[in-house]
């Protein structure tokens, strides 16, 4: 895989395992900085829970994100990078479109490049052959 696919897919799980610590570590500090204008202050402690179980969720997607760039098999490494920045950028869209648009900025966008990046990067190289 390209070298620009491979940053765009490290810096995307980089993104999700700081969301994994802000919102299993930090909800009430960290997460209540981020998260001020979508959630009135007084909610943050009744929801700790509900948001140490998203942040595992975005936990499991950098750890598929790692994984893909340690598959040596071309292919595979191709599908499984497809497979979970598919999965970021729907879980972004998705945000943006129940919560705030800010999200798809800040997780859909890096994963749908990523994507663009990782197809390209594939096409550059069947086009070599």
């Amino acid at each position: 895989m390209d070298i620009v696919a491979k940053i765009l897919i490290a810096l995307v799980a980089i993104e999700h395992i700081y969301i994994l610590w802000m919102e299993m570590f930090a909800w009430e500090t960290k997460g209540k900085e981020v998260f001020k204008a979508a959630l009135p202050a007084e909610m943050f402690k009744p929801t700790k829970g509900l948001a140490a179980n998203q942040g595992l969720y975005n936990g499991f997607l950098a750890a598929g994100l790692i994984w893909s760039l340690l598959i040596e098999d071309p292919k595979w490494q191709t599908n499984v990078s497809l497979f979970f920045l598919s999965c970021v950028a729907i879980a972004g869209i998705y945000g943006a479109i129940s919560a705030t648009k800010r999200i798809f900025f800040v997780q859909a966008l890096p994963a749908i490049l990523g994507i663009i990046a990782v197809v390209l990067s594939n096409f550059f190289h069947l086009m070599q052959r």
